[in-house]
Parts: C-alpha cells; sequence; structure tokens
C-alpha cells in the first residue's frame, strides 16, 4: 500500500516553522486565494520562502539546498544546458553524470517540465530544491561556476529569434484574421525560423503535433525526438494553415491525410522539406522531413563499413546482374546506402534509371521515375517501360507486392543490376517475405545475389565522450563483449555544447551482409524456415548487426547502451 505524503502544514509544523492556529489560517487564505498552501503562507508573511521550500524538499522526498552558501552557488555549471532553458523555466544544472543531471528547481510539482527537460536535453533528471528567488538571483547575477555555452555559429541567434517570434506570435494569435501568407506576418516569420533552426540543428524532421492543450514541437535529431517547445493551442489554427500553404496543400480540407513540398533557402543551401499532414484526435500533426542536398553524397567509407563488408559491397554493386537487397525498418538509412552505390555507379558508360515513390534526391546523369498512382503510373507500369530503355543498373524504391517483385526478378535474370529495399528485421528475413508475396522460391533462389539488413547508431561526439571505467556489464553482454575487452576501450556519451548537451553527434550505420552461395540457394528453392537461413549464413561468415555494433564499440565509435537500443538485442 502506498504511504500517504504528508501535508506540507503538517511538515511546517514539525519544523517549528508554524503553529496549527497558523496552519488553520494559511488555509483559509489559499482556499479563497486559489493559491498553494506555500504561497499563501510566504504572502501572508507566516512563513519565509526558505522554510517552505525545505519543507517541501521533505515533502517530496528531494534534497534542500540552500544557495545563500556561496560554496554552493560556486559548485552551479550553467555550460550543461542552453541558457533559453535555464532562465525560460527558472532552473540552474549543477553537475552531470553519464546520462543523469543534477538539477536545481524550486517547484517540485512542476512534472511536466521534469518530463520536457528529459526529452529535451536526452538526460534523467536528479532534481534538488531550492528558493526561487535564491536561483533568480544566481541567473541573473552570472554566478554560472562553468564555462559560458559555446554554440555553433548562428545557433544562438536562430534560437533566440525563435523565441522571440513565439512571443510575438502568441501576442497575435487572439486576433481571428491572423495573416499566414504575408512575409512579414509573426506566424509567417515563426515557421520559417523553425525550419531554419532545424536544419541548424541538424534534425533530420521536424514534428508539429497538437495535443488536448497545447501544440508540441519536436525535432528529431540522430534519430531521437528532442521537445523544443509547446505552443499554446490557440496558435494551431493559424500554424497548420501557414504549413499547409508552403507545402501547396489544401488548407480547408482537413479529413484526410495530404503531402507537399516546401523549399527553404538556409544560409547558402536550398533545402526540401517534404512535408505530411495526418488527422488525429486534437487536430492535424504535421511532419516535415529535411531533405539536404549532401545527405545521399557522404561516400561509402563514411556509412560505417568494416573494410571486410566493404570490400562486399564494392564487388556486388559492380555486378552486371542480379538483384541486391538493403532492408531495415523505416528509417534505417537505406535509400541512403543505395544513393551512395548509384553515385558511385553513375557514370558515362553506365544508363541508370529508377522508379521512386517519392522521388526525394535528384542526380545528374540518373533517369528518375516518380510514381504517380492517381494517373496509373504505378511501380509496375514504370518498371515494365524501364526494360524497353535498355539500362544496365535499376532502382526500385521498394518491392512492395508479387507483381513488382516478380517484374524486378525477370528484369535481374535477363541482365540488368537491380537494387532495391524491404522492410524486415534482419538479411535472412527478405528471402521468407519475398516468398510470403507470392514470388515462386526458385525466382527468389536464383535471382538474389546478395542481402543486407542495416541500422543507424548514433556516434559519439568527439569533443567530450569519455572512457567508461565501470561500463554496465548488462549491455556489454547483450553486445557480446567480455569485462576483459571493455578495460579501456568501452567509452560513454558525457554532454557538451557542440553536441547540445546529449553526448552524441552524427550516425553511422551498421550491416549485417548475406552473401547467397549454393546451400542458402538451395534451402531459399525448398522454402526453408528462416531460422534455419540465419544459422547457414552465421556459417557462411556472416556478421550479425550485434556483431557489427561490437567492433565499433571497440574501436569508440559508440556505446554498449546504444547498440543494444538499436538492435533491440534481449537478456
Amino acid at each position: 500500500m502506498a504511504r500517504l505524503r504528508k501535508k506540507l502544514g503538517e511538515i511546517l509544523v514539525a519544523h517549528k516553522a508554524l503553529d496549527s492556529t497558523q496552519t488553520d489560517q494559511i488555509e483559509k487564505l489559499a482556499s479563497g486565494s486559489g493559491k498553494r498552501f506555500g504561497e499563501a503562507a510566504i504572502e501572508a508573511g507566516l512563513a519565509t520562502e526558505q522554510q517552505v521550500t525545505k519543507a517541501l524538499a521533505a515533502q517530496f522526498g528531494i534534497k534542500y539546498v540552500d544557495l545563500s552558501d556561496n560554496g554552493l552557488a560556486d559548485s552551479i555549471d550553467r555550460s550543461l544546458m542552453p541558457d533559453d532553458l535555464i532562465r525560460k523555466h527558472i532552473v540552474l544544472p549543477l553537475s552531470k553524470k553519464g546520462n543523469k543531471l543534477k538539477l536545481l528547481i524550486h517547484d517540485p510539482m512542476d512534472l511536466e517540465l521534469m518530463d520536457m527537460l528529459r526529452f529535451r536535453l536526452s538526460v534523467e533528471i536528479d532534481p534538488r530544491l531550492a528558493a526561487k528567488s535564491q536561483i533568480m538571483d544566481l541567473i541573473e547575477g552570472g554566478s554560472s561556476g562553468g564555462a559560458p555555452k559555446q554554440v555553433a555559429p548562428g545557433e544562438t541567434l536562430v534560437t533566440e529569434s525563435i523565441d522571440r517570434t513565439i512571443d510575438q506570435s502568441v501576442d497575435r494569435s487572439m486576433d481571428k484574421s491572423i495573416d499566414v501568407s504575408s512575409e512579414d506576418a509573426p506566424i509567417v516569420k515563426l515557421w520559417n525560423r523553425i525550419l531554419t533552426e532545424a536544419v541548424t540543428m541538424r534534425a533530420s524532421d521536424v514534428h508539429m503535433e497538437p495535443m488536448a492543450d497545447r501544440v508540441r514541437l519536436r525535432y528529431r535529431i540522430d534519430g531521437v525526438c528532442i521537445e523544443r517547445d509547446n505552443l499554446p493551442k490557440r496558435m494551431q489554427n493559424a500554424l497548420l494553415s501557414r504549413v499547409k500553404l508552403m507545402a501547396g496543400m489544401n488548407i480547408a480540407e482537413k479529413r484526410v491525410p495530404q503531402d507537399g513540398r516546401i523549399k527553404l533557402q538556409v544560409e547558402d543551401q536550398a533545402i526540401d522539406f517534404r512535408a505530411s499532414a495526418c488527422p488525429a484526435f486534437h487536430g492535424e500533426s504535421v511532419v516535415a522531413r529535411i531533405l539536404r542536398p549532401d545527405a545521399v553524397r557522404i561516400g561509402l567509407v563514411n556509412l560505417g563499413f568494416e573494410e571486410d563488408n566493404l570490400a562486399i559491397f564494392n564487388r556486388i554493386i559492380r555486378r552486371p546482374n542480379g538483384i541486391f537487397l538493403v532492408t531495415g525498418p523505416t528509417g534505417s538509412g537505406k535509400t541512403t546506402t543505395l544513393y551512395s552505390a548509384l553515385d558511385v555507379l553513375n557514370r558515362p558508360d553506365k544508363k541508370i534509371i529508377t522508379a521512386e515513390d517519392p522521388v526525394e534526391y535528384n542526380f545528374d546523369g540518373i533517369n528518375q521515375c516518380q510514381v504517380r498512382d492517381k494517373i496509373g503510373l504505378t511501380f509496375p507500369v514504370i518498371l515494365r517501360s524501364m526494360l524497353r530503355q535498355a539500362p544496365n543498373v535499376i532502382l526500385v524504391g521498394e518491392i512492395r507486392d508479387r507483381e513488382v517483385g516478380e517484374i524486378a526478378i525477370q528484369a535481374a535474370l535477363t541482365g540488368h543490376l537491380v537494387f532495391s529495399t524491404l522492410h524486415t528485421n534482419d538479411a535472412p528475413s527478405a528471402i521468407t517475405r519475398l516468398i510470403d508475396m507470392g514470388i515462386k522460391p526458385f525466382l527468389v533462389a536464383s535471382s538474389i545475389q546478395a542481402i543486407m539488413a542495416q541500422r543507424l547508431i548514433r556516434v559519439l561526439c568527439k569533443e567530450c565522450k569519455t572512457v567508461d571505467d565501470n561500463p554496465d556489464h548488462k549491455f556489454l553482454k547483450l553486445t557480446g563483449i567480455t569485462p576483459q575487452e571493455a578495460v579501456g576501450k568501452t567509452l560513454m556519451p558525457v554532454g557538451c555544447s557542440v553536441c547540445n548537451k546529449t553526448g552524441f553527434k552524427g550516425r553511422q550505420a551498421i550491416f549485417e551482409m548475406m552473401m547467397m552461395n549454393a546451400q542458402i540457394r538451395d534451402m531459399a528453392f525448398h522454402t526453408a524456415p528462416v531460422a534455419d537461413l540465419r544459422k547457414a549464413a552465421l556459417a557462411a561468415g556472416m556478421r550479425p548487426l550485434v556483431g557489427d555494433g561490437k567492433i565499433k564499440i571497440l574501436r569508440g565509435v559508440t556505446s554498449p547502451d546504444e547498440i543494444a537500443r538499436v538492435t533491440q538485442v534481449n537478456d
């Protein structure tokens, strides 16, 4: 049975700050004014702010900190979190160890703030309670106890300007006739600055999500969603109308999903955003995916290939025919890998045609075809037309059904090199997935050259990563690392201004490369279970995703818990 929390008045009486008569008086004042007991006690002059804060700490089981002690004030390190968060929410960071941030707060009942900080900073919060006035004095007085926040060029300007624009938009959002088209309108400036800030912060997506009482704004950075802000509910319609206008959607249509594209100049680069609006319970949810022109031209080496897998990959993509499949869930980098392969092959002596839905990145020298189901330009129609164009290399965005799969296989068997993707968890599962679609086993067995599964992992920040002297043995076991191997080699995220306090900056892929051999082809022909296919592939030298991750852990690229998280390995 849960233990009931003591009332604040009872604690103040026990601390001899109040007597029972005074608590009755304060309760009447609080009920009459709608204020909390502690606020009413301070306003009535019956208790000091420090006494109430100390009692709150006892009530919630949080350690109390008296900031009038100069020694404690010197231990504050404001470099551990952005200054806009410190000032807006009146909090102060003390220290950080691993993924836990020790933080001074003044309101233990503000659970929404704790959740937001966990999301935005990607840390666990270890709260300490201090008087609000003392925290404010230290914030305004600049007693940081640590180095000032260092940010990338332009980041401070963008962050401050977006906060100012939000304030302007909030002020104007009471006006029912908000202008969503004039470039000088606050709501227009707000969206421009949101998208600009997301690009500056290396985000891959911007998420605007209507909630019951607010509109949540999040950025996905290195595969993890970070909460940027909570906008007032009354701004929802104006925000939706503006982004739909930018993306060329129907502003009046709110019942069905819509897609569109946004073009925006960010610094010296033209950036495309693929926007999607989806009706949800509290209003339309909008996601803008950022399509950077250089994202798919980072080079094969920078994708994260180990030397042996890179050599195999280079041999496969230079074969004259057959199918090469890349598998993994949405957002695992499959398109980037295949585009990187096309970039290598894109030479005057080769004709390359793609069928995509949608075409995200444009390549000079490659014939890219956009699927348009509404006018009958489907994957099968494009693929049949492709074969009459005499290509050397064909890219099919995704094999979604039997018809597309069979045409791709026929292309491979008639002398074309075919690249495509599938949504499966590992490489061997791709064989059973194709057969389950209705494709004949002998066609699958004879046409596929290799299958590669991949996932994206976060890379430790080079500026702040440090040796983990006491790694979690659970994660070592899950990733196949012995305690002896881990000594001096496993690193942990710390967090600094360069990586926005996350401890990670950038991503690489881990791979599972399955080459088809006589045994695996025979098993595919006889529709062997996926578990048997996997055993045969491992026996033939396939390194699993966890094994590839282990190499990157021991090279200091990432951490054991990151590999365990991404590969979803279990005890």
